[in-house]
């Protein structure tokens, strides 16, 4: 297993025995079960670190919010300019504590459905040139995630008998557009530690399919 550095620990960059930690992006829409993945990813192979939108999210200035978490649609074309940045700043902290050893899991909801050029898979695979990525798309079909939302707080949620809202259908068009993965798992078939085994299997297999390198190739 690569190195297991947690988030504070120093680290001399000039150290050749230094290995590179793993990067595990997973990507899904909200309450598709990524941040029950990377729990389950934690308490099974201690020594993982979770930065993601949350940790992200916490960090944020409340002016700036919901900064990585700005859903699609364009609808602050004002925010997006920070949006950026903030991107820039989580995927160079993925890196700095890949680069030092660590392994990290990343829970986020990338999409490129904004009002201006932006794209957040394209500031990862900058960031994480040097690092070993895997890619994993975190799905769920759209009533258990309705499900979910309307048993959680804070979420946008649909009327019982009312139309989906917009802002739902938009998360689930644009999170998987265009849905290059090294591997998916779906979460109301697997539970979050199945998920994680999986995961865990898939990283012992080796070298990747490389689908954050490659993903723009192939669009």
């Amino acid at each position: 297993m690569a190195g297991t550095v947690a988030a504070g620990l120093a680290v001399d960059p000039w150290d050749d025995a230094i290995v590179s930690g793993r990067v595990v992006i997973l990507n899904g829409v909200p309450r598709s079960g990524k941040s029950s993945i990377a729990q389950a990813l934690i308490a099974t192979e201690p020594g993982w670190v979770n930065h993601g939108v949350d940790a992200s999210m916490a960090a944020t200035p409340e002016p700036l919010l919901p900064g990585v978490g700005l859903r699609p649609g364009g609808e602050r074309p004002d925010l997006e300019p920070e949006v950026e940045r903030l991107y820039r700043a989580l995927w160079d902290r993925v890196a700095t504590l890949a680069d030092a050893g660590g392994d990290v899991v990343v829970d986020v909801g990338l999409h490129s459905d904004f009002a201006a050029d932006l794209d957040p898979w394209a500031i990862a695979a900058d960031a994480l040139r040097s690092c070993d990525v895997l890619v994993v798309g975190v799905r769920a079909p759209l009533d258990a995630v309705l499900e979910r939302r309307a048993a959680a707080t804070g979420y946008l949620t649909a009327a019982e008998t009312g139309p989906v809202p917009d802002a739902i259908r938009r998360w689930e068009a644009a999170v998987h557009d265009p849905g290059h993965y090294d591997m998916e798992v779906d979460t109301t078939v697997s539970s979050p530690a199945e998920c994680a085994a999986l995961i865990l299997r898939r990283l012992a297999r080796g070298p990747r399919d490389r689908a954050l390198t490659n993903r723009h190739h192939s669009e």
